[in-house]
């Protein structure tokens, strides 16, 4: 009998993936890289295997300190054995954040099993797969997936550890692997993203505030000295191969000036609408973990007069509310910034929610709905809307006149998915230019092209060479929201 309850337990684990498989791979192949963080780590790790340089990221052949360093490393498994061309390249780039996505619905499973029951495991990771930030992102070639996939890792550790810690004749050796997994998926994690990945760590440390022993038992020092020796091994090269400008941008601009000031004009500057986004993401919440926010105002009604909390909710509370609290009070403000408590807020919901204990049906139909809605969008819509990206029609339109050895510059559109796009077929860099800059540019020697709004042509180019070969496309900016009438110019020679 424990033989076949485990062997269903596997069963249920290996068809929890593949569902989530089946909704995140719909569409990744057709949509070019969408503006524009895609494309920068797209092309940071096309050129760390260009370089075989794997411990500082590049684009554009200078440094870029965004995030650390494991998203790159895990991109570039997939680029090295399907390729860069179109399709391929962005499939490639975009499975590591599918593939987490996936495995974290597992790991919720199994969390959600073990902490509560069978039933909370299972629908915990379909209200995770199902929700839209989570559709959204996991089809994203960036770090928030590899990250929410070891933070979920390390906080069912975390919760292994406070329960033996009510359980002195536990197992030492189960014990000390929980241990080790606790504390290696908070050091993996901040190799993928910084220092939210500790937030799992510090749940920990609330929830054992009043077990003395039990704080024994997690040893924090020790584990915390364990997390920056992994880090370590990979920041304290990249520190002294950049002189310390790793830390100072990465940390110093991506982390502290986020937090106190608003980055590339996400969040307010002045304190009156600092203030006044303060509820930002307890507001924004409902639209991020759509369809299943309907749920959230019965769950809250549910909870609200209950005293004395189960552990477990206590320990997935914790983690909710110290994660929207923390990045209340950042300035920089993004709807996804509190994906990473999303598997948190699946779990509690499907363990304590009324409807959870008896009738699934409600949950059943909305689950049906939400899976036909992100497969519709996978196979259909994200087809039809493929055309609009402009960076990779003026590609396609273009691929036939490229020659490696190009240089090429942009005017009043200097979006990334033009390196990304253009550097599957050359070697030179792109160059954001002002409208004086233009026809210098193209003045100089070698063979080169650059790409400027239609109407901007007779103002900085004048008349055109005869030699020279231009295409045409009009598409929709993404990051700005707005129509492009866009046209390549290219010198042959």
């Amino acid at each position: 009998m424990v033989t076949d309850t485990r062997s269903n337990s596997w069963r249920r684990f290996g068809l929890i993936i593949l569902f989530a498989l089946v909704v995140h791979l719909a569409g990744t192949v057709f949509l070019p890289l969408v503006d524009r963080d895609e494309p920068r780590f797209a092309e940071a790790t096309r050129e760390m295997l260009e370089r075989h340089d794997y411990l500082v990221p590049h684009f554009n052949n200078g440094y870029r300190f965004d995030k650390p360093i494991l998203i790159y490393w895990c991109q570039a498994v997939f680029l090295s054995i399907l390729g860069n061309g179109r399709w391929f390249g962005e499939f490639a780039v975009r499975l590591p954040s599918v593939l987490a996505a996936a495995l974290t619905a597992g790991v919720l499973y199994r969390f959600g099993r073990r902490a509560s029951r069978e039933s909370v495991g299972i629908w915990a990771a379909l209200i995770f797969t199902t929700s839209l930030q989570t559709i959204v992102h996991a089809k994203m070639a960036v770090a928030d997936f590899v990250l929410i996939l070891f933070m979920t890792l390390g906080a069912w550790a975390g919760w292994e550890l406070i329960v033996d810690c009510d359980n002195t004749d536990a197992a030492r050796g189960m014990r000390n692997r929980w241990w080790w997994l606790f504390y290696l998926s908070l050091a993996m994690a901040f190799l993928a993203k910084g220092p939210l990945a500790w937030l799992p760590y510090f749940v920990v440390l609330i929830c054992l505030q009043k077990n003395p022993s039990g704080l024994s038992m997690i040893r924090p020092i020790s584990g915390l000295l364990l997390m920056l020796t992994v880090v370590g091994l990979w920041g304290i090269p990249a520190l002294l191969a950049t002189d310390g400008e790793f830390f100072r941008i990465g940390i110093g601009r991506h982390v502290v000036q986020r937090s106190v000031g608003t980055l590339e004009g996400h969040g307010a500057s002045h304190w009156l609408g600092y203030l006044a986004m303060l509820p930002f993401y307890f507001g924004t919440v409902f639209a991020s973990f759509f369809p299943w926010s309907w749920y959230l105002p019965a769950l809250i009604k549910s909870r609200r007069e209950i005293v004395n909390r189960p552990r477990f909710e206590t320990f997935l509370l914790t983690g909710i509310l110290l994660t929207f609290g923390i990045f209340s009070l950042i300035r920089t403000k993004l709807p996804h910034y509190t994906l990473p408590c999303f598997p948190l807020l699946s779990l509690w919901m499907a363990a304590y929610l009324p409807v959870a204990d008896g009738n699934h049906l409600p949950f059943r139909r909305t689950l049906v709905r939400m899976t036909a809605f992100a497969l519709v969008v996978g196979w259909i819509l994200i087809p039809w809307i493929a055309p609009l990206f402009p960076s990779e029609r003026l590609y396609q339109q273009s691929e036939s006149w490229l020659r490696p050895d190009m240089e090429f510059a942009s005017l009043d559109y200097d979006e990334p998915s033009l390196v990304w796009c253009f550097r599957r077929k050359i070697h030179g860099w792109h160059h954001p230019v002002p409208p004086e800059g233009l026809a210098p540019f193209m003045a100089q020697p070698g063979p080169r092209f650059c790409i400027l709004p239609t109407d901007q042509i007779p103002n900085v180019l004048h008349t055109l060479p005869t030699s020279w070969k231009t295409c045409r496309t009009a598409g929709l900016n993404l990051v700005h929201f707005k129509r492009v009438d866009l046209t390549l110019v290219l010198k042959p020679e």
